[in-house]
Parts: C-alpha cells; structure tokens; sequence
C-alpha cells in the first residue's frame, strides 16, 4: 500500500496552507488539485484541511498522537 493510504495509521490531522495566486505556492496548489481526492478517498475519516490565504508561504502541518508527553504537531516549510 503507498504512503496515501497510510496517512491515518501515523498521523491525526494534515493541514496545507498556501496562496491562492502567488507562483511561490504553485506546486502546492498543484500538488492539491492532484491528490486531494485520492487522500480523501483512502483515508476517508482522516481530517485534511486546505486554508488558502493571500500572501503566506507554503506550509505542511501534520500533527500526530493526542497532544499528550511524546506526541505533537510538526511544520514543515
């Protein structure tokens, strides 16, 4: 099985922000419009929040555990 479908054994939420028009967040949107629908359809439970806002740099953040000793949320820019 690939990475997508193991999202929800590892993580509990994914969340991706990025710009709506800056060429700075191109691949990320384009990286959306590409699996979005397949994530979902593989982990349908999994929550994955896209924010869009004008002017922010592409993030990934994955938070894992239940916010308890040894458990957090990571970001990666």
């Amino acid at each position: 099985m690939s990475w997508k479908g193991q999202l929800s054994r590892n993580l509990k939420e994914l969340r991706v922000l990025f710009c709506q028009t800056s060429s700075a967040s191109s691949q990320t949107r384009e990286f959306v419009q590409k699996n979005y629908k397949e994530l979902k359809t593989l982990n349908p439970r999994f929550p994955i929040l896209i924010r869009e806002c004008s002017g922010v740099q592409p993030q990934l953040w994955a938070r894992y555990g239940f916010l308890s000793a040894g458990s957090g949320l990571f970001m990666f820019k």
